[in-house]
């Protein structure tokens, strides 16, 4: 898909997904980053230091809302920042088979236009259960 800086316009949509977030996919990511903090497989553990249970690690979270944009650009090497806040842990039920532990919502929008650097902003709005989890969630992508 070719996407002309031209055709974009601020409050466009880009689409949305709806990610599903299994307790298995926070123990490939611990692997994957190293980080094996008990939260984020241990129920009593997470449950004793007072959050829901296991929760996703905000840095997993925030690297899925971001497939949002590298799917409507379709180069992952177009986007040239990106950045948020993370407000919400997002707890992962722990689920038999397949089924999700966690759907966490994205939405995305261009913000604003920079002809002069050829580059678009993409808010994304990133929910679960219709709490934002993540605000100012915002990338850079370039455009040529």
């Amino acid at each position: 898909m070719s996407i002309a800086l031209s055709e974009l316009a601020p409050g466009q949509d880009i689409g949305s997904a709806s990610l599903k977030i299994t307790r298995a996919d926070l123990v490939r990511y611990a692997g994957a980053s190293g980080d094996f903090n008990p939260i984020h497989w241990n129920e009593r553990f997470a449950r004793s230091v007072e959050l829901p249970g296991v929760i996703a690690h905000g840095m997993f979270t925030m690297g899925a809302a971001v497939q949002l944009v590298t799917d409507w650009i379709g180069d992952p090497g177009a986007i040239i920042d990106y950045q948020t806040r993370f407000t919400r842990p997002v707890p992962v039920e722990d689920m038999d088979g397949d089924a999700a532990g966690a759907v966490v919502e994205v939405s995305g929008a261009i913000g604003a236009i920079d002809a002069d650097n050829s580059t678009a902003r993409v808010d994304l709005t990133v929910t679960f259960n219709g709490q934002k989890v993540l605000v100012k969630a915002q990338a850079v992508v370039r455009i040529w």
